[in-house]
């Protein structure tokens, strides 16, 4: 059997299938993950895309149900340089393409990924059409049925149906909401092991309703997509900003950022990865960070002045030092080296504060971890 994929501006490559039959679109992005390809397809973050893996060998060391980050995979297919005949792993439930058949995930390999990649840099993130066994005719067809990620509220797509509590590993120190906009399970599992009873809740959950419950703070989760649509939950973020202390990652960290009034914008091909140097403002020390998200904060909404140039090295006056909000001052607290962008911010004058990546890695380092224990410390429950 051939794949086939084309892309939304005629680029066209190659392959051959090694998941389930048929065709799948979505918006293309490239992931540069040397390991952790299970985690990747099972994190809800990832809806309505199509993931090219940038590592060069993949699969060798199978599926394992422990890894998975939600009950099932939720990017829209999968495309590889090349897939492993064979799986070696004790901790193995099964292969890399026997698990893509089961869930009905289509997915290329043989793919040259160097090439789409350069594709994917040197003109954005577009949707893509991949197949086994279709016509050229029919993916351009798919491409262009294919809607925008722009503008599309995908959150609802993949949040809790309804609320649930997991209790806490260990000592019991204190109670937090989650706020589930596409919750990988890794993070839950922070906080659990941190003392704390996480109460899941949808992503229309209102203040009031989070209110009464009573928690010690709010954890706003990741999840998939365009943060501008959300505005329920961008209503009930504003209603909890001096009420209880929050943590927004990721989606979260963008919904955080327009309840505070500042602007977001999409990224020309995005952030994916577990190897994405971050520079914390106050201390300079870089940490290596796990990255998957496809737009960004701009604080520069708040003020009067313009984002400036970038010039040489990525330098911290690319952000502004501190901005105004109808909650008080806020600062930007870190910054991607690879490109200057915005990565975390914190909130002075009311409990609150946000980062872009995932502090859980999974996959990914360990450098942000701590900011899990930093949350734990604005809700004095540590």
């Amino acid at each position: 059997m051939s794949g086939l994929l084309l892309t939304a501006d005629g680029g066209t490559f190659r392959g051959t299938p090694i998941g389930a039959d048929g065709i799948t679109t979505g918006e293309v992005v490239f992931n540069t993950s040397m390991t952790g390809y299970q985690e990747i397809l099972t994190d809800p973050s990832y809806s309505g895309q199509v993931v090219v893996l940038t590592t060069s060998h993949v699969g060798n060391y199978g599926v394992s149900n422990v890894d998975a980050q939600a009950a099932r995979p939720h990017a829209s297919g999968l495309i590889v340089r090349s897939l492993s005949r064979r799986h070696s792993n004790p901790r193995a439930d099964g292969s890399l393409a026997a698990y893509l058949r089961e869930n009905g995930i289509v997915a290329m390999g043989d793919v040259d990924t160097r090439r789409l990649t350069r594709h994917i840099r040197e003109s954005g993130a577009q949707s893509v059409a991949i197949g086994s066994n279709a016509t050229e005719s029919e993916l351009r067809d798919a491409v262009a049925a294919t809607p925008s990620i722009e503008g599309r509220d995908l959150a609802s797509l993949v949040t809790t149906p309804e609320r649930y509590v997991v209790a806490a590993e260990g000592t019991r120190r204190g109670r937090v909401v989650a706020i589930d906009l596409g919750m990988k399970r890794d993070i839950v599992r922070n906080l659990m092991l941190r003392g704390l009873d996480v109460e899941v809740v949808p992503a229309t959950t209102s203040a009031g309703e989070i209110l009464a419950t009573d928690p010690d703070g709010v954890f706003v989760s990741n999840g998939p997509g365009d943060p501008a649509p959300l505005e329920r939950t961008i209503a009930t973020v504003r209603g909890l900003l001096g009420e209880l202390p929050v943590f927004g990652i990721c989606l979260g960290h963008q919904v955080l950022g327009l309840a505070l009034g500042a602007g977001t914008f999409k990224l020309p091909f995005g952030h994916h990865g577990g190897n994405h140097p971050v520079r914390a403002l106050d201390s300079g020390r870089v940490q290596i960070t796990a990255h998957n998200h496809g737009f960004a904060v701009d604080l520069w909404s708040l003020t009067d002045r313009t984002a400036p140039r970038r010039s040489g090295l990525v330098a911290p006056d690319m952000l502004p030092d501190e901005v105004d909000t109808r909650f008080g001052r806020v600062v930007p607290t870190h910054q991607n080296l690879n490109d200057g962008t915005l990565e975390g911010l914190a909130c002075l004058d009311v409990p609150a504060f946000g980062v872009q990546y995932h502090p859980e890695a999974a996959p990914g380092p360990h450098d942000a971890a701590p900011l899990f224990d930093r949350f734990c410390d604005l809700m004095g429950v540590c």
